[in-house]
């Protein structure tokens, strides 16, 4: 099984930069959109309409904001709009859908950038999560969480850690979480796979980053250990082009 997560940065705008190219050559099995930024509702049927997928929205109550979709063309038992949390619901920021022998966290983290207030509900994001996630897994369940989490989690997962210290996506208050949940048993499985290996998943528009791969690693796949022996790669596709992130995707053995 082949599952793929992407901050797309528009819906809308990346059809405009051959996505639908990109799926019909890539044909993951799952696949996560972050930012989508449109409502079903905004979009033509030929826009939503993708050969051998189906797909959930949940896109923001604000139009041209957030939002989260998830393709998908394997079994799926059911699935769940958000986190049941209304103070983040309403930004449409997660998809839980539950497969065989695995549920699926589609998320999109909230960015801290805009002020303090924002790092607060980030944070309070991060917590309430992590709280779903440990109670799924006291009944048994394994869990995967991907999608953008707007963190990079140590020095190596940015070009520039020193001059970002203040930077909200390397602040330590958002840092200390992503170690939180690896306090309770997550596994960063691409940095378990590849522990010295330098690669990003996003970078800024400004200053002709991608070019010159001043990116950060704020894409993640955070599994549960009784799934690690079931993964056979985690690839970043940094070569896709469309928006200022890249797909990561994530391979299962069945």
């Amino acid at each position: 099984m082949r599952i793929v997560t992407w901050n797309i940065n528009g819906y809308r705008a990346i059809l405009k930069k051959g996505f639908t190219e990109w799926l019909q050559d890539a044909q993951p099995d799952i696949l996560c959109l972050q930012e989508i930024k449109s409502t079903p509702e905004q979009l033509t049927d030929e826009q939503k309409t993708h050969s051998g997928y189906e797909i959930i929205w949940n896109p923001a109550q604000k139009l041209g904001y957030s939002g989260v979709a998830t393709f998908y063309k394997t079994s799926l038992h059911d699935y769940q709009i958000g986190m049941g949390i209304d103070r983040f619901d309403f930004e449409g920021r997660v998809i839980q859908t539950r497969h065989d022998g695995f549920r699926l966290f589609n998320v999109y983290f909230p960015n801290g950038q805009r002020g303090q207030d924002r790092v607060d509900y980030k944070l309070e994001f991060y917590r309430d999560l992590l709280s779903i996630v440990d109670d799924l897994r006291s009944k048994g369940e394994e869990v995967i969480v991907t999608g953008d989490f707007n963190t990079a989690h140590k020095e190596i997962d940015l070009a520039n850690p020193k001059e970002n210290q203040k930077t909200s996506g390397f602040l330590p208050e958002e840092r200390v979480w992503v170690d939180e949940y690896l306090k309770h048993g997550m596994v960063d499985i691409f940095r378990i796979k590849y522990p010295d290996k330098v690669q990003y998943t996003w970078w800024t528009y400004i200053t002709n980053a991608r070019a010159r791969n001043v990116g950060w690693r704020i894409d993640y796949y955070l599994i549960t250990p009784g799934l690690v022996e079931r993964i056979e790669d985690v690839i970043i596709h940094d070569e896709a082009m469309g928006s200022d992130h890249c797909p990561v995707e994530l391979i299962l053995s069945e």
